[in-house]
């Protein structure tokens, strides 16, 4: 798990008080590896306090009236509390809110019929979101990764250096060839443990703090990557791919173009988790974050999968 702001029962009761919430209780959150997390036990209920980590009030609010847009879409997210006419305020001087608690397991593996499900909730999402009006600082479209994909470069081994070359230059040339890809708002980050189900019944989605705007692709390749994957095999398992983007297309027809690249996507999403794990292990270094509080997923599964993604992509 990963606690990076620790906090005492009474700094949370006080800072719940406003909102009508009494706290008996403070949980670590085992999981997520960028914002620190509490279950946070009131009386009655149960909801969840998030310190944000990296962001400031104005970036940390702006997900505020997305996930009211959705939870209006009927699509099952936990919308913060507010009071004082926001839902954003400070504990030890960084940005946190709280949310309801949203009960459900995360998929372990995945069933059939819980790929489809969150496939149409995927696709819901992103038909909500289309026309959303937001902008955001938090960006990490494919120039984001690109740069960060040059940064990492210089650190590792040739046959790394040769793998990601090759997915690059795959990518440059491709999606010249197939430019209709649309664009919009995305989780970027929809794997299964940042969804709760009941049964095959998804009762929630969590963690939006990646989403940014970008090709919807990405974020159905993330998704399908991950629930249609048997770790620590990382083949696709193409039964639940072929019923995720059967489902998936229910709500929104996939382009021409977007079913010519989906193959390569499959690749570049593992591709973009690799570096970003190997990121996430860097800034850790840097910064001396170690201990049992930490949580750090290992990059040479998103590598594997990475190469494995790579057998069946034709330029």
């Amino acid at each position: 798990m990963s606690v990076y702001t620790t906090l005492s029962l009474k700094e949370v009761q006080d800072f719940a008080a406003p909102y009508g919430l009494k706290a008996i209780d403070l949980i670590p959150i085992q999981g997520g590896i960028q914002n620190t997390n509490y279950f946070l036990v009131c009386e009655d209920a149960q909801y969840v306090l998030t310190v944000f980590e990296d962001m400031d009030e104005q970036a940390a609010g702006e997900l505020v009236p997305v996930l009211e847009c959705l939870g209006a879409a009927g699509v099952a997210v936990p919308v913060p509390l507010s009071h004082s006419g926001k839902a954003i305020h400070s504990i030890k001087n960084k940005p946190a809110q709280i949310a309801p608690r949203m009960m459900g397991e995360h998929p372990m593996p995945s069933t059939l019929a819980q790929a489809e499900a969150i496939a149409v909730a995927q696709a819901k999402m992103h038909v909500a979101l289309q026309d959303f009006k937001l902008e955001r600082n938090f960006v990490r479209d494919h120039a984001y990764w690109y740069g960060v994909a040059q940064a990492i470069k210089p650190s590792l081994n040739d046959a790394d250096k040769a793998l990601l070359s090759k997915l690059l230059g795959l990518y440059e040339a491709m999606t010249a060839v197939y430019p209709n890809r649309p664009r919009g708002f995305i989780h970027s980050d929809l794997f299964r443990d940042n969804t709760l189900f009941d049964g095959d019944q998804l009762n929630g989605i969590l963690d939006f703090y990646e989403m940014n705007y970008d090709e919807l692709l990405f974020d159905i390749a993330i998704t399908l990557n991950d629930f249609c994957t048997e770790y620590p095999d990382v083949t696709l398992n193409e039964q639940k791919a072929v019923a995720f983007l059967n489902a998936y297309e229910t709500v929104r027809p996939l382009t021409a173009d977007e079913k010519a690249c989906l193959e390569l996507y499959l690749a570049m999403a593992a591709g973009r988790f690799w570096m970003m794990r190997l990121q996430v292990a860097q800034r850790n270094a840097e910064l001396g974050r170690t201990g049992d509080d930490i949580l750090q997923k290992n990059p040479i599964e998103m590598r594997n999968m990475l190469i494995e993604r790579l057998k069946f992509v034709t330029a």
